[in-house]
């Protein structure tokens, strides 16, 4: 720097050309559009803050008149998520090796398997539990099908990318000797992607465990069912109970899942 220069920091953003600043534009102004079609209202919130505080002080104490039913449900929600999850995780397995082009038969066997995949990942579990309660009636088999789809829809994707981004440098030495495709998926691919997976699948449990709560208040097993009796005949302080059930189901799930990623990951 010459003497007498004057020091600048460097620019922390670059300035937007017109066709940029038009795409700020339209999505604030989606934003904004967002807001008021939705009747978003900080004032209202704060009047009903009220109305929230009566809420809470309705909840405690909890009551344990029925603790053994709410376990019951509890581990029967834990259940769920668990089959729900391996099964799901397992039939990813082959169809994310289909959805990799350079492993599928066919690049259009390839493309089908992806819009499944999506399809199962684009619908909310809420509408495939909806579904399954039609077709195997209520209770919590309808829920574990439910997760099965989702969690092929949650796996599946990030299967195959992890097989996607496998070192390369293996998959090409076993075709230089000759190996099939087969083969060099188990030999190649699979060792390098099972890290990968086996953190994806523990996410999808963290996950699933979330969704069979929520898939209870439609009938599909599980926990959800007993909340939404309590809620329904104002039973507040069983409300409490079940609450603070769950919070520790999901709150134990996600730490036990973060302790097996770090193990795999050291």
């Amino acid at each position: 720097m010459t003497e007498g220069a004057v020091a600048r920091a460097p620019a922390r953003f670059e300035r937007p050309g017109m066709g940029g600043f038009i795409a700020w534009v339209c999505m604030l102004a989606l934003v904004i559009a967002s807001l008021r079609g939705v009747g978003f209202s900080p004032g209202r919130f704060v009047e009903g803050l009220p109305a929230m505080a009566a809420f809470a002080a309705n909840l405690f104490p909890p009551s344990t008149e029925r603790l053994a039913p709410i376990l019951a449900a509890l581990a029967e929600t834990f259940m769920m998520a668990v089959a729900g999850t391996a099964i799901g995780a397992t039939l990813s397995l082959p169809l994310a090796v289909l959805a990799v082009r350079r492993f599928s038969p066919h690049a259009s066997v390839a493309l089908a398997v992806r819009g499944l995949i999506s399809l199962f990942r684009t619908v909310p579990d809420l509408v495939w539990a909806l579904f399954f309660v039609v077709t195997v009636g209520l209770g919590p088999f309808a829920g574990t099908l439910a997760l099965v789809v989702d969690t092929i829809g949650f796996c599946g994707r990030f299967f195959a990318e992890a097989m996607e981004e496998a070192d390369r440098g293996p998959q090409e030495a076993l075709a230089a000797l000759g190996a099939g495709r087969s083969a060099i998926v188990v030999s190649a691919v699979l060792p390098a992607a099972v890290p990968t997976m086996i953190g994806t699948t523990l996410f999808s449990l963290e996950k699933a465990t979330r969704s069979s709560v929520v898939l209870g208040l439609v009938g599909a097993g599980g926990i959800g069912m007993e909340l939404e009796v309590a809620m329904s005949f104002f039973n507040y302080p069983e409300a409490a109970t079940i609450i603070l059930a769950i919070f520790a189901l999901v709150l134990a799930v996600e730490q036990a899942s973060q302790a097996l990623r770090l193990r795999i990951i050291a």
